[in-house]
């Protein structure tokens, strides 16, 4: 009898790791959030203060619960805007990176690029139930394009692929092959009768292969990957269907290492995202602890002893005279590659864990162009293009459709490795400069659409100094329950303190943890 970890390692070898992930959530391996609804803090805290570091989405979420739980509830932020890293880019909005590079955006109203989070999953239920509560509109995001590209630079002559011929070529003849090895008795052992001819009438409908198991140029496969002619009216309209690109080219080009961004957990649909941008999360938020937040706050200095925490912070008015500020617990939301740097008087273990977790290297460049180009010229309605060039992906808008006048494309978007820390290094013009040179090889129209960008590297970036924490699994077993504990009076949250870094929804997750677990001392105290 075949186990279904057994099934999955042969999915895996046989048709690579897109399959396995599908067959993984199928299975019911893949997990979703652990959000079970709003949390209940029972007790009355007999008026205790709580001061919360950082009004991103983990710091907000505390001091909307906490406050309604009955604390008396401060936050300090260093930003003059609340949401950290849950931040959009509009006409007009203007920020300077370390270094002293100051970019203002000049995207016409109503168009906008998200440098930090720009879609939600639909299993991140935690933030879809902030995002109800508190009145958020959201509309849907597409992650899978079929009619997108996918672009090797020394594959094809340099000429991108649409996607849905990439994805069904390379499932159809991998199917044709399993379905050979499976005629030829090969999968006696693994499989029974029974299921031998389940597995093949299944291969003949997920390859679109013919009545003698094999993958060609035909209507079936037509039905999948498109024509060289659509269907038409009149004469002349019979459908001409498209030549299959040969296996062995796409497993040269490698091209099929990027199916596994639609099939993974993560980004199966439906995902979303908040009309008018993604900071309308932190706005909403915003509306209803607003008036808790002290903006442009830098924080100095975290102290504690029994009786209580005390923070000092320089205030933009009078930068050089230290303020502070006093509460009987401390919520701690400032990202560990801030919070490392700072004097903080816990123990050395979560010291240690503290300063144990380094941050990924992420930028973002949002391109304007004169008219939408991919959708007139090529047919493309939202979604992403993934590329072996430093840009990695190139992501079209997900509103307007088909409307006249300019549109912005997430030109680029680099997550860790060399690309990303080579155009960390660049200034702003040379980051924008290389992304519309790079997206020529995909877009021609890029020489002469073009019209004004903005990048955002997030190591530069002051109130972050990297995207998000970049738990290894070492890491994780050594330290991540010291960073979770309560030391003292000082609990931290934030996506670092989660098993969901780089998301929202880890933010609110670890925030909801931690205040559940504060609430829980401070009743029993």
């Amino acid at each position: 009898m075949v186990t279904r970890r057994d099934l999955l390692a042969l999915i895996g070898a046989v048709s690579g790791s897109a399959a396995m992930y599908h067959a993984m959530t199928s299975l019911g391996f893949a997990s979703d959030s652990g959000y079970k609804g709003p949390i209940r803090l029972e007790g009355d805290p007999r008026g205790a203060s709580v001061l919360i570091l950082g009004a991103g989405l983990a710091g907000m979420t505390a001091a909307l619960e906490l406050r309604k739980a009955g604390y008396d509830v401060r936050v300090l932020e260093f930003n003059s805007r609340a949401g950290g890293r849950n931040w959009t880019l509009r006409g007009g909005d203007s920020f300077t990176e370390l270094g002293g590079f100051r970019q203002t955006c000049e995207f016409e109203q109503g168009l906008y690029i998200n440098p930090g989070p720009w879609r939600i999953p639909y299993h991140h239920r935690a933030l879809l139930d902030y995002c109800k509560r508190l009145g958020v509109t959201l509309e849907p995001f597409i992650q899978l394009n079929h009619n997108a590209y996918l672009h090797a630079a020394g594959a094809f002559a340099g000429v991108p692929q649409r996607i849905r011929d990439i994805k069904t070529d390379f499932q159809g003849q991998v199917s044709e092959l399993l379905a050979k090895a499976t005629q030829q008795g090969r999968l006696d052992e693994a499989v029974s009768k029974e299921d031998r001819e389940i597995l093949m009438q299944a291969l003949r409908s997920w390859g679109a292969l013919d009545g003698d198991y094999a993958y060609k140029a035909n209507l079936i496969s037509g039905d999948f990957r498109g024509y060289a002619r659509a269907p038409g009216g009149g004469l002349g309209a019979e459908p001409v269907p498209g030549e299959p690109v040969d296996l062995s080219e796409i497993l040269k080009s490698r091209l099929w290492r990027y199916l596994q961004n639609f099939a993974l957990h993560t980004f199966q649909a439906t995902m979303f995202q908040p009309v008018g941008g993604m900071d309308m999360i932190g706005k909403a938020f915003a509306r209803e602890v607003g008036d808790l937040i002290r903006y442009g706050a830098k924080v100095t200095r975290i102290q504690q002893d029994d009786r209580g925490v005390t923070v000092t912070y320089t205030d933009p008015d009078a930068p050089a005279t230290p303020r502070q500020a006093k509460a009987d617990w401390c919520v701690c939301t400032i990202p560990l590659s801030i919070l490392s740097q700072l004097p903080i008087d816990v123990g050395r273990r979560m010291k240690a864990a503290i300063d144990a977790v380094p941050y990924s290297a992420s930028v973002k460049i949002g391109l304007q162009f004169k008219r939408r180009f991919w959708e007139e010229d090529e047919a493309i309605y939202g979604g992403i293009s993934y590329t072996d060039l430093p840009v990695r992906q190139i992501a079209y808008p997900n509103t307007g459709f088909n409307g006249a006048g300019k549109g912005v494309l997430l030109g680029a978007y680099l997550f860790d490795g060399p690309n990303a820390y080579e155009f960390t290094s660049m200034s702003p013009v040379e980051r924008v400069a290389r992304a519309v040179e790079f997206g020529a090889r995909i877009h021609p129209q890029y020489r002469t659409e073009y019209d004004n960008g903005i990048a955002v590297a997030w190591h530069r970036v002051p109130f972050a100094l990297g995207c998000a924490g970049r738990w290894t699994d070492e890491a994780r077993a050594q330290h991540y329950d010291n960073l979770c504990q309560i030391d003292g009076r000082i609990v931290l949250a934030g996506e670092h303190a989660s098993y969901i870094p780089a998301w929202q929804e880890g933010a609110i997750l670890s925030s909801l943890d931690a205040i559940t677990r504060l609430h829980d001392r401070v009743v029993k105290q």
